[in-house]
């Protein structure tokens, strides 16, 4: 994965994107001198939180572009896009709490029978994508842990999240995913 010093410098990176675009309406210049490894392509899911609630979270689950584009560009998105949310208003920049979250490449779970995923998936490690035809959810490792989740609850969560009946993961038609996440805050 990523060194702390770049993962660190993405978290300050998002600050400085949300910032720089409340203040001028613009996206800000790609900086110089960062960490060389952020050219890699990775996953990254950039999270705000407002008085320990969600505020807004968005990302990119697949390595499609250099991790420090990509970070750029889901900081607005989180800010500015997330449909759950109003866009984020300049008095609410100071109230915030950044996290970024670098990805692994998402991998399927083969299993003969759904129990299996119960030895496959560890919760604090793994993060889950639940896929059925065009319906797709992600949570990140992180939202298992704060939530207590138990593995059935974990794979429930995603299901939901896809918009898909809770019990889908157990359907042969269902493909489940995990992936690991860096987390810096």
């Amino acid at each position: 994965m990523i060194s702390d010093r770049a993962g660190n410098f993405l978290v300050e990176l998002s600050k400085d994107t949300i910032k720089h675009f409340l203040e001028t309406g613009k996206h800000m210049v790609k900086p110089e001198g960062y960490p060389i490894e952020l050219d890699e392509q990775l996953g990254v899911f950039v999270t705000l939180n407002k008085n320990h609630n969600l505020r807004g979270c968005i990302g990119y689950a697949e390595p499609i572009k250099p991790a420090i584009d990509a970070t750029m560009e889901v900081a607005l998105a989180a800010a500015f896009n997330d449909p759950r949310f109003p866009q984020l208003k300049k008095e609410e920049f100071n109230d915030l709490d950044f996290e970024v979250t670098v990805l692994t490449k998402p991998e399927i779970i083969e299993v003969a029978h759904p129990d299996q995923y119960f030895d496959e998936i560890e919760i604090g490690r793994d993060g889950l994508i639940i896929q059925k035809g065009y319906a797709r959810g992600l949570l990140l490792p992180q939202v298992a842990v704060e939530n207590a989740f138990t593995t059935e609850d974990f794979l429930e969560h995603t299901c939901m999240k896809a918009g898909i009946s809770a019990d889908s993961w157990m359907d042969e038609s269902c493909d489940v995913y995990r992936f690991q996440g860096q987390i810096f805050k």
